[in-house]
């Protein structure tokens, strides 16, 4: 697990390779597999790959989506808030489940925060991603995560870079 975490590194260039049927389906065992507070599992996946969808996904806000445009796939984390008080957390955790089981399949990946972002019109950046897959309105959108081949390379951060004086014994210092 440890190697997964040293060697994780966002990923906004994708090869046109598509993702391996057999690789989508342990994808979604992995997000299904998350963890969440009180077993609740209030989030609910929508695995896109088809390009016309991930164009459009691209555009659900102005910054940080577009390169969803050439991803292969991506995956729109949403959740029931009726189910859990803290769906946010859930999808959050599932978010992170999913990279880095991408990671460990060697496919590089990105988040793209939605929750909580507009779209270009001024409408929330999740009422867009509710329009495009024709999502339910009691769904809430929080995340979506591109997954693809890597384009290029990024190398571990290094451990002399780490912020180690965040962390703390016993007490705050």
């Amino acid at each position: 697990m440890l190697d997964l975490t040293r060697n994780r590194r966002s990923t906004r260039k994708f090869t046109d390779r598509n993702v391996p049927g057999e690789l989508v389906a342990l994808l979604q065992e992995a997000a299904l597999r998350s963890p969440t507070s009180k077993n609740n599992r209030p989030w609910e996946f929508i695995f896109v790959d088809d390009s016309e969808l991930l164009n459009r996904l691209s555009e659900c806000k102005p910054h940080g989506a577009s390169f969803l445009k050439h991803a292969p796939l991506a995956v729109v984390i949403a959740a029931d808030a009726s189910k859990s008080d803290v769906w946010v957390e859930d999808c959050a955790i599932a978010a992170i489940t999913l990279q880095y089981a991408a990671q460990s399949f060697d496919l590089g990946s990105c988040w793209v925060q939605v929750r909580k972002r507009q779209h270009e019109s001024g409408e929330p950046a999740e009422d867009a991603v509710k329009k495009i897959l024709g999502l339910p309105q009691s769904l809430r959108v929080a995340s979506i995560i591109g997954i693809g081949y890597r384009a290029e390379h990024r190398s571990p951060v290094p451990a002399e870079k780490l912020e180690t004086h965040k962390i703390h014994f016993n007490r705050y210092q």
